[in-house]
């Protein structure tokens, strides 16, 4: 599956600091200690709508987690999914009545166009569930070779209890899982399951489902298995980063986890757990299901520049969930429109300390919000008192570009 075109990046002076994250699994600020390459994977959309804001900022957040890291030394092998087969897509399509097909191709290129009006650098391996079927097989046939899979009715789940290490990243036990998972798209009350946390591997066809064959018959893919497939393929066995929104700790990305470790026999899967806090509208979780959704391509729709969007984004803390609100988009516009006259002025206060303050912020656990205020306060002094240096405006304008994604070039503006 082809990605989106990648932005162009001005380069820095200098190079970045060591890089730490929140991690997920033990809750606190942790290094990340990688070789030369960093691995990172973020679990993708099901492409059955369109982008939205809770969308769009956890692909923001792991867009400037990948800058901060190549700012300080190392490249980036990113990979990300596109569940393009599933449940809630072929729901909306006997909902709809238009094919489930065209319905995935249509929000993905919807979804590239967003992520390309975000300057989001495009992932160095962008896959779809059903071209990753082979992989997914190859998987399946190794857990049930290691006594970690079982058939029930045609349809294929993976035992749990070949799972040392299930709750690690979730800090959860078993039983408290089994709600979550009910919740979750999983099945925990179906009867014959060994444990009812068992997770599906391969769905057999139901009527009128799409399928495709496979040694345990026709079926397609469970959810986790996918990601767990396309992740070793692709990055390995143990990577440094897995990421996504913070409603995929349990059961997703645990339940992937514990597949790569019973298949691999390896642990952990990955070094660091990166997640993005749930974004709020009208009071609840911004999701789908609910219908609460305010939407990239609606606001792009609307003439709204996309930099506005991205700035509202970054004004918050990835870590902590908040609301959206018309103030939030109101006041980056503001905020993008102040950056981008101080930066058009032919001199200004000197700004290698304002770089090194934003490396600074966004080293230490991504804090976008005091990297947006390092260059709030360059611009304040330079229209408080100017400056004789040539070369600040130039600087800021490289590191809200570089380090932030942020384009202030005066071609940005719609």
């Amino acid at each position: 599956m082809r990605s989106w075109a990648a932005p162009t990046i001005r380069e820095l002076p200098g190079t970045g600091y060591p890089v730490q994250v929140f991690d997920t699994a033990t809750r606190s600020i942790q290094p990340l200690t990688p070789g030369p390459t960093v691995t990172m994977y973020v679990c993708g959309i099901t492409p059955y709508d369109a982008t939205h804001m809770g969308h769009a900022a956890t692909y923001v957040t792991f867009d400037l987690l990948g800058r901060v890291l190549r700012d300080s030394g190392h490249d980036v092998h990113y990979v990300q999914n596109v569940t393009d087969v599933d449940d809630p897509l072929l729901e909306r399509a006997a909902t709809t009545g238009e094919d489930w097909r065209a319905i995935a191709e249509r929000e993905t290129q919807l979804f590239r166009d967003d992520m390309t009006a975000l300057r989001v650098i495009p992932p160095a391996h962008y896959v779809g569930a059903v071209e990753s079927i082979p992989l997914v097989l190859a998987m399946i046939e190794l857990l049930i070779t290691q006594g970690a899979a079982y058939n029930l009715d045609g349809d294929i789940y993976f035992t749990v209890d070949s799972a040392e290490h299930l709750g690690s990243l979730c800090g959860l036990d078993r039983a408290a899982m089994v709600p979550i998972s009910r919740e979750n798209g999983g099945d925990p009350d179906r009867a014959g399951k060994k444990n009812r946390l068992d997770a599906l591997l391969w769905r057999a066809q139901r009527p009128g489902e799409p399928s495709w064959p496979s040694p345990f018959g026709p079926g397609r893919p469970g959810w986790h298995i996918e990601c767990a497939a396309i992740a070793v393929e692709h990055l390995g066995t143990t990577i440094d980063v897995q990421g996504g929104g913070i409603d995929l700790v349990f059961p997703h990305h645990e339940m992937t986890a514990a597949h790569v470790n019973v298949a691999s026999a390896s642990y952990p899967f990955a070094r660091r757990y990166v997640h993005q806090a749930m974004i709020g509208f009208e009071g609840h979780k911004m999701s789908k299901s609910r219908g609460n959704l305010v939407l990239v391509s609606t606001l792009r729709a609307a003439g709204v520049d996309p930099m506005a969007v991205r700035l509202a984004l970054l004004a918050h803390d990835h870590r902590s969930p908040w609301e959206w609100t018309d103030d939030d988009l109101n006041r980056a516009q503001r905020r993008l429109a102040a950056w981008r006259a101080a930066v058009s002025a032919p001199t200004g206060p000197p700004a290698t300390q304002t770089l090194q303050a934003v490396r600074t912020a966004l080293a230490e656990g991504l804090d976008s919000p005091a990297a947006l205020t390092a260059i709030d306060a360059w611009v304040t002094a330079a229209n408080r008192a100017g400056g004789h240096d040539e070369a600040a405006p130039d600087l800021i304008r490289a590191t809200a570009d570089a380090l932030l994604g942020v384009d202030l070039t005066p071609a940005a503006t719609p």
